[in-house]
């Protein structure tokens, strides 16, 4: 099987697993435990996303200027600074530190 046969089957299998959650019963989704499960596991995923993209190289770890961007960009959060801020100051310190010759 080939590349494109994968694609299809990943593009039908996610169609499909959308159109699950059509079925999910209303009331279920008003529930306030659901409501909070469903906003944690999301702030989870996009964590775990956030990580692995900052210190995956291939198969091992990297410790390049991504981790200064990221730690940059976890500052200007905590400092309650507006999204596009945060993009533009770990945008600019991962430059910087590439510029500088790390990573």
């Amino acid at each position: 099987m080939n590349l494109w046969f994968w694609v299809i089957a990943s593009c039908a299998a996610a169609y499909a697993i959308k159109l699950l959650g059509y079925l999910v019963p209303r009331r279920w989704m008003k529930n306030e435990r659901m409501t909070r499960i469903a906003g944690t596991v999301t702030i989870g995923l996009l964590a775990s996303l956030t990580v692995v993209n900052a210190l995956g190289n291939g198969q091992a770890l990297a410790f390049d200027a991504r981790i200064g961007s990221l730690a940059a960009a976890a500052v200007a959060l905590l400092l309650r600074a507006p999204f596009l801020v945060v993009v533009i100051v770990g945008a600019a310190v991962a430059a910087g530190l590439r510029l500088l010759g790390w990573g």
